[in-house]
């Protein structure tokens, strides 16, 4: 693996499916000058199925941390900070099986960490030097989680809906909504992305 004499801020940002997180993550990687800032999320580190059949796959609950590889997206930040490269995993939702090869990331200033989890596993936590957890009500997770199911992953609204009910939310309620108590800082998912960007930034420079 390459090596960098980098040592990068890690920030972590977590709140419910659908709640913006990804999109604030990548804004903050997008924001920063070329080659500065390094988005790792956690839907890369979703375990390999592929010894299970389709019917099997479908039973799985997505939204538990243990569907996670948690320790190696651990050990992933561990080297970044380090200052080297990793080979992130790709993942593809359609299968729940891993592709061949991977994504190398490489360290950078700002390491931003998006995903359900971030704020809930303790050893995933402690290599933040910012905790960012985006706030929203269950009919804005719905709305959005549907509109970005039916266009990214071509499903239909029963089985999103169903899903969410019976899963997503529950899930959000045990594991996700407590870690919200982890939080440096808590955004309204329903502000403007623009909002909740100065918000995060402010916060990262009084930390720097």
């Amino acid at each position: 693996m390459s090596e960098s004499t980098i040592r990068p801020h890690v920030i972590g940002v977590a709140g419910g499916s659908g709640s913006g997180k990804s999109s604030l993550a990548r804004r903050l990687v997008e924001s920063r000058p070329e080659g500065s800032a390094r988005l790792v999320a956690l839907d890369w580190y979703y375990r390999d199925l592929s010894q299970l059949d389709e019917a099997e796959r479908a039973r799985v609950n997505f939204d538990e941390p243990s569907a996670l590889e948690l320790d190696l997206l651990v050990e992933h930040l561990g080297e970044l900070v380090a200052g080297r490269t990793v080979a992130a995993p790709r993942y593809d939702f359609a299968t729940h099986c891993r592709l061949e090869g991977s994504t190398p990331v490489a360290p950078a200033e700002l390491i931003v960490v998006e995903g359900l989890h971030v704020l809930a596993w303790p050893p995933l936590r402690e290599r933040l030097d910012l905790a960012v957890y985006l706030d929203a009500d269950r009919e804005l997770c719905l709305s959005r989680r549907a509109a970005r199911d039916g266009v990214e992953r071509g499903r239909d609204p029963e089985s999103i809906r169903r899903q969410f009910l019976d899963t997503v939310w529950p899930m959000h309620q045990r594991h996700v909504e407590p870690s919200r108590a982890n939080a440096d800082l808590v955004l309204d998912a329903r502000e403007s992305l623009e909002s909740s960007l100065a918000a995060v930034t402010a916060a990262l420079e009084v930390r720097s």
